[in-house]
């Protein structure tokens, strides 16, 4: 894909035609549509109140992929070709700033700081990356962090999309902060991110899997969803030191009965949740 710069600077694909496909869907399983819409080659999203936008390459479209997870959920849909997408303006337009309490401002680079300021601040250019802090997942995250103490801790963030989880533990005074993610466009995103807050202690990876990771940690988060969090329950556990801290999210209330009974077969004690739009995210301790 020949990617060129208009005279704003944004990005323009060139000589590529996209299909934008509008899925008809309830607000709270938006991040979860992202996350495996990702995976069969969908490039940009856009989201609303009940309907998600997204859009892929015309020759990369396959009606029975996205049908096949579609249908798992009764979800409708329709497509329609379209010309190229300026994904500068897809995100910027759907992109306001986020505040949690008086803690935790999130914004863009195009936005004014907050007034009267927050605790801490975090500019991020999000582009297709997850982790904005609108949706209920990052921000219950957030309140986490919120009373964790990470002052000299070293912290691993498992699935750092924009990497705003891990640029907030070092703005909290983490010392070491190792991330990854599966996407090698959320690791590039991750990279402009720790740039534009003058972080120094994040080391960010393309990976995915834990198999060769051989530290331990004080501190591990994971903002993804049900089915890699029971996956990688041990291997997360693994990486933690006795009485480190596992922040987990990307939890429907339905799944908490699992992922508690998966967690305390693997030795995790619970010790906060936080629930909001029906997303829950919890605070589980290494025994």
């Amino acid at each position: 894909m020949e990617a060129i710069k208009n005279q704003t600077g944004n990005i323009i694909f060139a000589g590529m035609t996209y299909m934008a496909v509008t899925i008809y869907q309830s607000a709270e399983l938006a991040e979860i549509l992202i996350a495996r819409l990702v995976n069969i080659g969908y490039e940009g999203f856009e989201e609303k109140e009940q309907e998600l936008i997204a859009f892929i390459p015309f020759d990369n479209y396959s009606a029975q992929a996205l049908e096949e997870i579609l249908g798992e959920y009764g979800m409708a849909y329709q497509a329609e070709g379209m010309a190229d997408t300026n994904w500068n303006a897809v995100w910027e337009s759907n992109f306001q700033p986020v505040l949690v309490d008086d803690f935790c401002g999130i914004r863009a680079g195009f936005h004014p700081p907050f007034a009267p300021p927050p605790t801490h601040e975090i500019v991020i250019t999000p582009k297709m990356s997850f982790g904005t802090g609108h949706h209920a997942t990052t921000f219950s995250m957030i309140r986490l962090l919120k009373g964790l103490p990470l002052d000299g801790k070293r912290v691993f963030d498992f699935g750092t999309g924009t990497g705003i989880l891990a640029i907030l533990a070092e703005k909290l005074g983490a010392s070491h902060i190792d991330a990854i993610d599966i996407d090698e466009w959320a690791v590039n995103n991750t990279r402009e991110n720790i740039a534009a807050n003058d972080c120094y202690h994040i080391n960010i990876y393309q990976a995915d899997t834990l198999d060769g990771i051989n530290d331990t940690y004080e501190v591990l988060l994971a903002n993804i969803n049900r089915n890699i969090l029971l996956g990688f329950m041990g291997a997360m556990r693994r990486l933690l030191q006795p009485g480190g801290t596992l922040l987990l999210s990307g939890i429907l209330t339905s799944d908490i009965p699992v992922i508690l009974a998966s967690a305390a077969q693997h030795g995790f004690i619970q010790q906060q949740q936080v629930e909001k739009d029906n997303w829950v995210a919890m605070a589980l301790v290494a025994a």
